[in-house]
Formats: structure tokens, C-alpha cells, sequence
């Protein structure tokens, strides 16, 4: 199925639910976000070869500080074929990955906006660019950049369970489909 069935599919077909996992341990966590990198290369395989920019794909990820986000984004990144380590961008905003996945070269962009003030730090800063390569964008706190950011195809939401729970990496996810693509990912994950 190619990107633009799914379109036709979504015409007719009202938009998925959100998708929630109970991940009670972090190994959960990275096994989804290992099979949301499968789909997001599956996806990508499927889409056009003569529309580069179409391989494309921009996901929210949100939650509280402690919830998750840079854990789940390091699974994510190191399943695309990643296989150094990957640091937080709080500092720099982005760290830029370039990966071989099933003989495509994936261009991941992962920002952490925590220190931002204002959508405008965002503006100013040029990475607007960036959502235009073929590739991927993750996006911790994209509330800081509200109004300037790019649609998203999919967001993440984490939140850390830890009322009745020793495992500080209990959590919950919830997955929401954006866009055709996120429904491409919803549907199979």
C-alpha cells in the first residue's frame, strides 16, 4: 500500500483512535519505539523513489520533565541505524543523525525545545529547514515553538507512572495520528 491509497482509505474512513501502550518497564518502551522505527522504514520504502521530500516524517513528542521523551527518541534513533550514542539536545535544540535504513539515507533531527522562551527563539534559530529533507524530525516540548512549527504526522505523549510504582520507568504511551503517514503507523503498531 503506498501513501497515496492510505490518503484515498482516510477519505472515507473516519481518523483512528489514539493508540495507548502501558509500558511497565523501560524494555517496553524501547520495543515500541523499535517497532515505530520499522513501520516509519516500511513507510518510507512505500513511498515514492522520484518524491524524496515525501519520505518524510515529523513527531511530537510530549510530556512532563522524567516522562520519557529522550528515552523513547534514543530507541527510535538507534533502530533507524543509529549506532553510536544519543545525547540529549537540550543545549544545542538538535542533534542531527544521518542513517543507512534499508538503503535509504534517513536525515534524523531531534530537538529538545525545553530552553526555549518564545516561538520566536525557533524562527530565529533556522530549523525550519530542516523539516523539509527527507528524514525524520522529533520534537521534545514543541509547545515552546507553538504557531511555528510544521504539522505533525504523529505525536507521542509519555507520562511516567510513579503513585504506586517502584519502577521510575513505568509509563504510558499514547500515540496520535496527525496525518495519512501517522495513520499508516497507528494502524500497524
Amino acid at each position: 500500500m503506498n501513501i497515496n491509497q492510505i490518503d484515498q482509505d482516510n477519505q472515507t474512513h473516519p481518523p483512528l483512535e489514539p493508540l495507548r501502550k502501558h509500558c511497565r518497564q523501560e524494555a517496553d518502551t524501547a520495543n515500541i519505539a523499535r517497532s515505530f522505527a520499522d513501520l516509519i522504514s516500511q513507510l518510507f520504502l512505500h513511498t515514492s523513489q522520484e518524491d524524496p521530500p515525501s519520505r518524510h516524517i515529523n513527531v511530537a513528542l510530549e510530556g512532563n520533565l522524567g516522562s520519557g521523551k529522550t528515552t523513547f527518541a534514543r530507541y527510535l534513533i538507534q533502530a533507524l541505524g543509529h549506532d553510536g550514542s544519543v545525547k540529549s539536545p537540550t543545549y544545542n535544540l538538535c542533534e542531527p543523525y544521518l542513517v543507512i535504513n534499508n538503503g535509504l539515507e534517513i536525515t534524523i533531527h531531534h530537538f529538545d525545545l525545553y530552553r526555549m522562551q518564545t516561538p520566536l527563539e525557533w524562527e530565529e534559530a533556522g530549523f525550519a529547514e530542516y523539516f523539509d529533507y527527507p528524514g525524520v524530525c522529533l520534537v521534545e516540548w514543541p509547545e515552546k515553538a507553538e504557531g511555528t512549527l510544521p504539522a505533525f504526522d504523529l505525536s507521542v505523549r509519555l507520562e511516567a507512572i510513579s503513585l504506586f510504582s517502584t519502577d521510575d520507568s513505568e509509563r504510558e504511551i499514547t500515540l496520535k495520528a496527525k496525518s495519512a503517514s501517522g495513520e499508516f503507523i497507528i494502524s500497524r503498531l
